[in-house]
């Protein structure tokens, strides 16, 4: 399988091995080419030379998006390969960032870099996560990270029955540690109603498979608990 897999114009996922505590959960990084011609890089995974000579060809990496509390395993690594970059980062990383990586916070307004071709916001009610959300107008996919699991086959037994005792393994939808999480339940309800606003159909999901369509169906159903 080629590094880059296109999604649609102009926006592909890179798929990459990890495991968590036994779990062989994968993990996924974005990328959105944008109208400058850059590229914007989401949750960046453990890059080797084939995966950054394939992001390369593409266009210069102008944006490294870290979207939430725990997704920033790679981010000190991938600063190093594409050193022009800016970094974005969910509200909850900067006490986390060692070593101290210039940065800017993300919040519910877009930089001017990506305004125009991408919606983000900060989803509440969840404050050891913090995760931003985005949504890609052009091609109408939200792109999540530990909101929704989507994981519907593995080669672990492990993984298998760990996924299933947490509420995710064969189906698209938030896990039971995700729920958890869930410190505010209004303010949570309130950000999955500012998602439902947004016109998409697609959802890329860090673990598991992309979601290709009936997306919003599937966030509507998957959260109605709340």
């Amino acid at each position: 399988m080629p590094p880059l897999q296109p999604i649609a114009t102009n926006i592909w996922v890179m798929d990459f091995p990890l495991r968590v505590g036994g779990l062989q959960l994968g993990t996924r990084m974005t990328v959105v080419q944008l109208a400058s011609g850059g590229l914007w890089l989401h949750s960046p995974g453990p890059l080797q030379p084939e995966h950054v000579s394939a992001v390369s060809a593409l266009g210069p990496v102008q944006a490294l998006v870290a979207p939430n509390a725990m997704h920033n395993l790679f981010l000190a690594q991938t600063v190093v390969l594409f050193p022009r970059a800016t970094v974005y980062v969910s509200p909850a990383l900067p006490a986390k960032l060692t070593p101290l990586i210039p940065h800017e916070i993300l919040t519910d307004f877009p930089p001017a870099l990506w305004k125009e071709e991408i919606s983000q916001h900060v989803v509440g009610g969840l404050p050891k996560l913090q995760e931003v959300v985005f949504l890609h107008h052009a091609s109408r996919t939200l792109i999540l990270t530990d909101l929704a699991f989507h994981i519907r086959h593995s080669d672990s037994w492990f993984t298998r029955l760990f996924m299933r005792l947490n509420g995710v393994y064969g189906h698209f939808g938030p896990s039971r540690i995700f729920r958890a999480m869930v410190k505010d339940r209004a303010a949570l309800r309130s950000s999955l109603e500012q998602i439902q606003t947004w016109d998409f159909d697609r959802v890329i999901v860090a673990h598991g498979e992309v979601l290709e369509s009936s997306g919003k169906q599937a966030m509507h159903t998957q959260y109605a608990w709340v």
